[in-house]
């Protein structure tokens, strides 16, 4: 007997074309095929080489810029580093108008990274905190108008799946939202109510992209954080606050509210932007690597840390600046034949920037 080709038996066939449809017009790429569900980890054993990066910010082209620096995009902004590690510490939200687009970037590279024995580990920042908690205070226009655009699609797509008898009739994206909002103008409502949509605890963008992001992660003798940890962060538990960050915005339970981790030497931060570029505090237990790149911020020059175990130097700015701080020291060692300049890591003085 014939089976009868109709949307009841082809409903996965046809949500993974929506969703790859709205995927690419909203981030303009087509993600290759997802791997195994990952393990959701905080520690990961020490790479052959360690890249961490700061802020974007929603600035695409500098991160573009700060990845291809150090070596882990080529020129068709494909995955070319190999067994690397990428830590990005997260603020990839706000004052820019490309943030959806980095994230489905990010996704992009996490997927390549695997197939070539990398790994690219993304973290929450305070920004993404405040998104998620529905404090916009530092949404740019640009940023809301790429949100809305995001909203226009994904309701499209549901509008598509809900003429397919085989799937299950979508929930409204604004279910429980308002439709106006105190001193917001109204022409940025529609904004704010995708926004709040997307982002909200259990939002689409929210669950896919923010609550697979880490809060606190050691790789190897280093601690990644955004802003700083506390003795009394170390006491409660790192996996506990990664699995409390990660189950709030999937929306699985309400906000969550020693000195040092065992087996780390340094702890590696973003979140202050450093005028004079990437430097160390504490002789290099505290190094401070957001360097405010995003035309959002302060239109930094892009840098990355380097850390990279198999090498005398084992920690060393790669930057894009020509002219960089006379406090760094020149480290006269090779730099894999990348068009940049590797230094030791200078003590500086920080530049605080609000939130």
């Amino acid at each position: 007997m014939e089976t009868e080709t109709t949307c009841n038996n082809l409903p996965n066939f046809v949500s993974s074309f929506v969703d790859t449809f709205v995927d690419f017009c909203v981030g303009g790429i087509f993600l290759p095929e997802p791997p195994s569900p990952p393990v959701f980890q905080t520690s990961f054993p020490s790479p052959e080489r360690l890249i961490a990066i700061g802020d974007l910010h929603g600035d695409l082209l500098k991160s573009k810029q700060a990845l291809r620096l150090a070596g882990l995009i080529d020129s068709n902004d494909r995955w070319s580093g190999g067994s690397s590690t990428l830590v990005q510490v997260g603020d990839v939200l706000d004052r820019g108008g490309q943030e959806l687009k980095i994230l489905y970037f990010l996704e992009k590279l996490k997927r390549q990274a695997v197939k070539s024995g990398g790994n690219v580990i993304t973290m929450n920042g305070n920004h993404e905190i405040m998104n998620v908690d529905g404090d916009f205070r530092y949404v740019t226009l640009s940023g809301l108008e790429e949100f809305t655009n995001w909203a226009d699609w994904f309701c499209i797509g549901n509008n598509m799946k809900s003429l397919c008898d085989g799937l299950e009739k979508p929930r409204d994206l604004y279910e429980g939202i308002p439709l106006s909002f105190p001193r917001v103008k109204q022409e940025y409502v529609k904004g704010f109510r995708s926004r709040i949509a997307a982002l909200r605890p259990q939002g689409p963008v929210a669950t896919r992209f923010l609550s697979k992001n880490l809060t606190v992660v050691v790789v190897g003798e280093s601690v990644f954080v955004h802003g700083g940890i506390l003795p009394d962060h170390v006491v409660y538990g790192l996996d506990r606050i990664n699995e409390e960050v990660r189950d709030w915005i999937s929306g699985l339970k309400e906000k969550v509210a020693s000195s040092l981790v065992r087996g780390a030497r340094r702890m590696i931060m973003g979140h202050t932007i450093q005028e004079a570029g990437i430097n160390g505090a504490c002789d290099n237990r505290a190094i401070r690597i957001d360097v405010g790149m995003s035309r959002g911020c302060i239109n930094g020059l892009p840098e990355v840390l380097e850390i990279n175990e198999n090498s005398g130097v084992r920690m060393r700015i790669l930057t894009a600046n020509p002219n960089p701080n006379p406090m760094y020291h020149n480290n006269n060692h090779d730099s894999g034949g990348k068009e940049s300049i590797g230094f030791f890591i200078p003590q500086q003085v920080e530049v605080e920037v609000e939130a």
